[in-house]
């Protein structure tokens, strides 16, 4: 069959509790700047309370991603697990209603609930999660269906997905159903902290040919070859991504690797940064978008900075307009 949609995800179903606070607040409650840590039920809640208010929106790192492809102007489904519970209901209703196709059926009640991610964003625009994954950890293989994973031209998965314990089953059958039928299959590293946690699996998944696009930031490369050198990092990631391999510096743009040959591409720039979170998300929606229709890598770079840039400029991780209608984005095709 021929692909009938541009992009299939596949991530934690999170909904995202954020709140402005400052770098005391963090120190005060013992909490990372700038990284993703998994907590328990316990601490979610103690986190939570000590919040200042807060907005509610749905997230998780793919359903991102899914979320900008489609308000660019492609089509998307996305895989995750939701329970049957108020925030579940939220999900599910916030990622249907921008289009994407979603039937990952909920937990029942009585199990673990939906997870939420407790985001912290001090005034520099950096941001601190705190996430309690609960129904995420249900995510299978049997939630993973041939038929969907062959209607997308590339099916895309995130790295925080080692952390539930069959996720990583479910990933490894879908990469499977996606080369079967001659599709692609790309995913992103999602953290430093994450990386050091599996670093040889993400290399195994790389090296072995599971995975054909990688996409990382600066801090991501350098943990997966435990080195300080950016250059060396690109190169080593260059050779081991089966296909192409973009790694992401904020400001200072992005340089994308294929066949052994690195070209860098600028950022979009962005006065005020209000929050970082997505940014990373919505660089591979642009990317991905772009790359999926045919563009060049120089038009998808420009793509993935303009979702990027905008998503820095608002506050949480899914566009409040459609960015296919960003002077900028149209630019992109207009010039292609």
């Amino acid at each position: 069959m021929n692909p009938t949609i541009d992009l299939l995800t596949i991530g934690n179903a999170i909904v995202d509790i954020l709140a402005r606070t400052d770098d005391g607040f963090l120190a005060d409650n013992a909490i990372e700047k700038g990284a993703m840590t998994l907590v328990d039920a316990a601490r979610a809640s103690a986190i939570y309370d000590a919040m200042g208010p807060a907005i509610e929106m749905s997230g998780g790192s793919a359903g991102n991603t899914v979320a900008g492809l489609v308000s660019l102007g492609g089509t998307g489904a996305y895989i995750g697990k939701v329970a049957e519970d108020q925030l579940g209901q939220i999900f599910t209703h916030d990622i249907r209603s921008l289009g994407v196709g979603y039937r990952t059926p909920p937990l029942p009640a009585g199990g673990p609930p939906t997870a939420r991610s407790m985001i912290l964003v001090t005034p520099d625009g950096e941001r601190s999660m705190n996430t309690h994954l609960g129904a995420c950890t249900e995510l299978g293989p049997e939630d993973v269906d041939e038929a969907t994973v062959a209607s997308a031209r590339v099916t895309y998965f995130e790295g925080y997905l080692w952390d539930p314990p069959r996720a990583k089953d479910a990933i490894l059958r879908a990469a499977g159903f996606a080369h079967a039928h001659g599709r692609e299959v790309a995913m992103t590293l999602s953290d430093a902290f994450c990386v050091h946690r599996y670093r040889s699996e993400f290399l195994e998944l790389m090296r072995s040919g599971t995975v054909d696009i990688v996409f990382s930031n600066e801090a991501e490369a350098l943990a997966l070859y435990e080195t300080e050198d950016f250059d060396d990092a690109v190169a080593r990631i260059g050779r081991d991504a089966r296909r192409i391999a973009i790694v992401t510096r904020g400001a200072q743009g992005c340089t994308v690797v294929e066949g052994g040959q690195a070209v860098s591409y600028p950022a979009t720039r962005v006065d005020p940064v209000v929050d970082t979170t997505g940014a990373g998300d919505l660089f591979a929606a642009g990317f991905l978008r772009s790359y999926t229709a045919g563009l060049n890598h120089a038009r998808s770079a420009r793509l993935g900075a303009v979702a990027a840039g905008h998503i820095i400029g608002q506050i949480g991780p899914r566009p409040q307009a459609p960015l296919a209608d960003l002077p900028a984005a149209r630019e992109v095709w207009e010039r292609a």
